[in-house]
């Protein structure tokens, strides 16, 4: 844990919202993901959450919130919120939704304000690691307060890894 965490929108966004957080920095690996992030935190990869920008079949964005250690059933999606295909934004795109660089993208602050789902069983973790607005930085939060202030729609389309 660092004191020397950066100002992202994403900690502008949980300082302005009253968001109790602890700043992480790590050493970022390019294609490492959470197995990395979880490895130099010392946390389970189930409780680091990885903040994903996806697309409906007209492009429109939304973003996934999901366990480390997961995949997306991106069929299984699309079904529980109605939409016919569900597929991941590629990353010049998700940068331009989110305002954040892929590997960095964070769900407080994004640039364009998205639907957001989350996946139903990180409210049974007491805290999360997710994404602060940069590459190598992660904060712990309370799940509960994701969803009081992002208000995301509850799924459960969880595939292990």
């Amino acid at each position: 844990m660092s004191t020397n965490a950066p100002e992202t929108p994403a900690t502008q966004f949980l300082a302005k919202h009253g968001i109790a957080h602890s700043n992480h920095l790590y050493h970022y690996e390019e294609h490492g993901g959470t197995k990395v992030s979880a490895r130099e935190l010392n946390v389970s990869e189930h409780a680091v959450v990885k903040t994903l920008v996806m697309e409906d079949e007209t492009g429109k964005p939304l973003i996934v919130l999901m366990h480390g250690d997961c995949k997306v059933s991106t069929k299984e999606l699309a079904r529980q919120i109605g939409c016919k295909k569900i597929s991941p934004c590629a990353p010049e795109t998700a940068n331009r939704h989110s305002g954040y660089l892929v590997g960095g993208t964070s769900p407080f602050g994004t640039k364009k304000a998205m639907p957001i789902y989350m996946e139903q069983s990180i409210l049974d973790l007491p805290l999360i690691y997710i994404n602060g607005g940069r590459r190598g930085f992660l904060v712990g939060v309370h799940p509960h307060d994701i969803l009081r202030v992002l208000k995301p729609t509850t799924v459960t389309a969880a595939l292990k890894d």
